[in-house]
């Protein structure tokens, strides 16, 4: 399980999120937060968390990445899919 803060400037940024976060099957949740960083909650298997987060600070094609937190959690929700949250 992974939570992943971040800064990111550009457009999109949340779709291609979901979209690659379902293309490895993952679980959880992506949305904006009131300070400018995007929040990201994903469950899965270690090796493909650290293979989205690494994914993470390419980001969308229109995306500039200036840093990506993450850290482990141990209590996230059993999400049954990957979601924007608006």
């Amino acid at each position: 399980m992974l939570s992943s803060k971040g800064r990111f400037k550009g457009f999109f940024f949340r779709d291609y999120t979901r979209k690659k976060a379902i293309s490895l099957g993952l679980r959880g949740t992506v949305r904006n937060k009131n300070d400018g960083s995007v929040e990201v909650f994903a469950r899965g298997e270690d090796s493909v968390i650290r293979q989205f987060t690494d994914w993470c600070w390419e980001g969308s094609p229109y995306s500039s990445v200036t840093s990506v937190f993450a850290e482990e959690v141990d209590m996230l929700p059993d999400y049954s899919d990957f979601r924007v949250i608006y």
